[in-house]
């Protein structure tokens, strides 16, 4: 059937179908690099928060303003050697201070993306798919604007805003991506995957010698609005969704024209009918609000499933390596962090083309529970080897395979998988409020790792990643018990996968009772 589908894709290929998608993909872009372009730079701009904030860097008490090791100077002094006590109150204070404004510049991206959890259905409702793009992308353009500007005022809150405002876009671009992904197919995923591959630039160009150095990171944090304004345009010139005028606005003529514009000479009714059939089977169900979706016992187990694998695949640390990969590789003793961060980036790129296949062909519970146990022993490994690195220098490079196998495991399951099973747990009622409470935990989870990461890793030092293995442990074991497999199953089938659960957990109680009742 897909092979089929692929063929009839290729039949029907055209200049509008390409553009169209390229035009869509370009917010995966934008998102992939907003993700890690802040983390190859962060001395540089942690050096110029100092500067800005009035502070000193923590490391600027190890060398004088001639560079000569071993002189101890305040900022502001000429000469003068401050007390150790002053000294050591000093250093703490920004130190707190650098990394509470660090830890906000990283993690804000996530609360634009929690944000529009909740609007990005109904702006697309209300506007199209292609006039609220046109609206989102502003926001795209004014946050990266703001981040290439920061250097000419207050810059932590100009990046703080920044960051927070291009997230409300990275949160919203999926108002083109679901419509294109179902009549798009191959060409569809080959964009992306190109799209990914590109947006590991941000990594190459944040080296020291490219864009990573105090005279050029605002260019670099605020480059992807140079896709941001590409996509724009290129808007103008795409039509709007077929699914969109036929399903919402019910206009038929106008739907099978844009197909044509799409398909080129080809009979549009084929996809018509499957539309029709579409429209039907939401109409048959009624819509269930977030309020219903929580309150209902009927939903009660899909939805602790839904928030669990959602949780468990930002809990898991992922994003810890994504934001502190360069700081993490430094403690690891790596002597240059910011090309095994490089590193990092291009195996995540490999094994997301990777896993594109393989989703398709496994099912989604056992790539989940595999991709889980891979990075907790991923975990326990890089613990060791962060712990006896003092010990022994060759530990380094086990910790550095750590984290690229801890890479490699998400890609293959908790980076996929979690949204794979949340649309397949719910019906056509409850999946749009569904996947809103799913997006929002999602953003949420990502938000907390991003601003207390630091805080605990400097708390636990070498241990930092024992407390990420704790909980991949719990994740495995709910996955396990709970999780029940969702590929080709319908949803009467996955419902009665839950209510035997239910019915097993009721009767092992009843019988738990029934003994202690025996034994008083």
């Amino acid at each position: 059937m897909d092979e089929k589908r692929r063929m009839q894709t290729e039949k029907h290929l055209t200049g509008t179908l390409i553009l169209s998608v390229f035009t869509a993909v370009l917010g995966f872009f934008q998102y992939g690099y907003s993700l890690g372009v802040i983390n190859a730079p962060q001395k540089v701009i942690e050096a110029h928060y100092g500067r800005v904030l009035g502070i000193v860097p923590p490391d600027r008490y190890a060398t004088n303003a001639s560079g000569q090791d071993g002189t101890l100077l305040q900022a502001g002094t000429e000469g003068t050697l401050p007390p150790l006590a002053d000294i050591s109150k000093d250093l703490a204070a920004s130190s707190h201070i650098l990394t509470m404004y660090w830890s906000l510049s990283v993690s804000v991206f996530a609360i634009g993306g929690m944000v529009s959890s909740f609007t990005v259905g109904w702006i697309g409702d209300r506007l199209g798919r292609v006039k609220a793009m046109l609206v989102v992308n502003v926001l795209s353009i004014a946050g990266n604007l703001l981040m290439g500007l920061a250097k000419f005022g207050p810059s932590h809150i100009l990046i703080i805003s920044g960051r927070a405002v291009t997230g409300l876009y990275c949160g919203e671009y999926r108002l083109v991506r679901n419509p294109l992904k179902s009549c798009l197919g191959w060409l569809y995923h080959m964009f992306i995957l190109q799209s990914l591959c590109i947006s590991r630039m941000g990594l190459v160009l944040g080296l020291d010698f490219l864009l990573g150095n105090d005279e050029m990171w605002p260019l670099l944090l605020g480059l992807s609005g140079v896709a941001a304004l590409l996509q724009f345009f290129l808007l103008l010139l795409c039509p709007e969704s077929p699914r969109y005028l036929y399903i919402k606005l019910g206009k038929l003529e106008e739907a099978k024209k844009n197909l044509k514009r799409l398909r080129g000479n080809c009979d549009p009714m084929k996809e018509i009918e499957e539309m029709e059939k579409e429209k039907q089977e939401a109409a048959s169900e009624k819509k269930v609000s977030i309020r219903q979706l929580f309150t209902s016992s009927k939903y009660r187990q899909a939805v602790i499933v839904a928030l669990m694998v959602q949780i468990s695949q930002q809990f898991s640390g992922i994003n810890a390596i994504f934001y502190y990969s360069t700081n993490i590789f430094e403690r690891a003793g790596v002597d240059q962090p910011v090309y095994a961060t490089i590193g990092v980036g291009v195996v995540n790129t490999v094994f997301t083309v990777i896993s594109v296949f393989l989703v398709e062909k496994a099912g989604r519970r056992s790539l989940f529970l595999a991709g889980l146990m891979g990075m907790l022993i991923s975990a326990v490994a890089m613990t060791v080897g962060l712990v006896l690195l003092s010990q022994f220098s060759w530990m380094s490079y086990v910790s550095m395979v750590a984290i690229f196998l801890f890479v490699i495991f998400f890609e293959v399951g908790p980076g996929p998988i979690p949204w794979f099973i949340v649309a397949e747990l719910f019906s056509q009622g409850p999946r749009p409020a569904a996947i809103a409470v799913a997006g929002f935990c999602n953003w949420a989870c990502n938000f907390i790792v991003g601003m207390c990461f630091q805080y605990i890793a400097d708390l636990c030092g070498p241990y930092v990643f024992a407390i990420f293995a704790g909980l991949l442990l719990t994740f495995f074991l709910f996955a396990y018990f709970k999780v029940p497999e969702t590929k080709g199953k319908s949803f009467e089938e996955i419902a009665a996968v839950f209510r035997r659960k239910k019915l097993s957990a009721k009767a092992m109680t009843e019988l738990q009772d029934l003994r202690r009742s025996e034994e008083a």
